[in-house]
């Protein structure tokens, strides 16, 4: 509050022309970091994490939806434990269903830090049984996995960077603009 007192005046008085040019770009220029600051902190709890909820609802509503129209290419693939527990054509609907109507939730923002840790599980289930390289000796071996092209190490790069992008989903909540916030509002208010 005190900068944008501070700013204001200096404005005032490069316009009067006691600063001259100089001062009066400044003063625009400061004028402009303090307006778009300040619409950006009022939107940095609602427009990044709707932003995140969107990209990885689009890529995992694609995979879903992929599984859901495909035959089940689960048969011959073997999965870590416990998920080896299970039969191939239980984790086949188990990862269709989590994938669409997880993304249908982050869409709407509900229940977001479980759908988000659910598909977490799911993406790190998909690493280890798909995406890791079968076979390496040296770390720079692993290294050539990440990429986003199967050239026989692996293709660990988007599935990594997924499981980030969760994080902030899952430590911080679906933000503002969402149903969990809405939930929140209405059901949690302080006396």
């Amino acid at each position: 509050m005190k900068n944008e007192v501070l700013f204001q005046t200096e404005a005032e008085s490069a316009l009067d022309g006691k600063r001259g040019a100089c001062g009066v770009i400044f003063a625009r220029l400061a004028g402009f970091h303090l307006k778009s600051t300040d619409f950006l902190n009022r939107n940095a709890d609602g427009l990044p994490p709707f932003l995140l909820r969107l990209i990885l609802a689009y890529e995992f509503w694609e995979a879903g939806v992929m599984k859901y129209q495909g035959e089940n290419w689960f048969d011959n693939l073997e999965f870590p434990v416990p998920f080896n527990l299970l039969s191939n054509d239980l984790l086949w609907f188990m990862g269709t269903w989590f994938e669409i109507i997880g993304t249908i939730a982050l869409v709407l923002g509900l229940a977001t830090r479980f759908f988000s840790l659910s598909l977490m599980i799911l993406t790190v289930v998909a690493i280890n049984t798909v995406h890791w390289p079968a076979e390496w000796n040296t770390l720079s071996e692993l290294w050539q996995g990440y990429s986003v092209s199967n050239k026989g190490f692996g293709n660990y790069k988007l599935p990594l960077l997924y499981l980030l992008m969760f994080l902030p989903l899952l430590f911080g909540g679906a933000g503002k603009w969402s149903l969990d916030h809405a939930i929140k509002r209405v059901f949690c208010r302080t006396v």
